[in-house]
């Protein structure tokens, strides 16, 4: 990724978004209950498992560049920054979230 905490914690945000959008998007009816039965259990540990592999690659992949050339502290203020950053983007979607829903 970029060495710009904001530009990855969105990249991580940005990629929840389209598979939620995706996932929303498929019909829930109209396919055999059997086949769900199987093919989904199968999806969703696919599903975890690209996207452990896209998250690693976007928190770590540059801080890991980093350290291994030697910048250290350079590597673990990136890497939580970028954790920070993205901490902050679902919590500020949560308390929106609620205000709406009180009010």
């Amino acid at each position: 990724m970029t060495k710009n905490p904001f530009i990855n914690a969105l990249t991580a945000v940005t990629y929840i978004v389209v598979l939620v959008s995706i996932m929303n998007l498929i019909p829930d009816n109209g396919f055999d209950s059997s086949i769900v039965e199987f093919v989904a259990p199968i999806l969703v540990i696919s599903l975890f498992t690209l996207s452990a592999a896209v998250m690693g690659y976007v928190f770590c992949y540059q801080p890991l560049r980093l350290y291994l050339d030697g910048k250290k502290e350079q590597a673990v203020k990136l890497f939580l920054q970028t954790v920070g950053i993205f901490a902050i983007i679902p919590f500020t979607i949560l308390i929106i979230y609620f205000i709406t829903y009180i009010f």
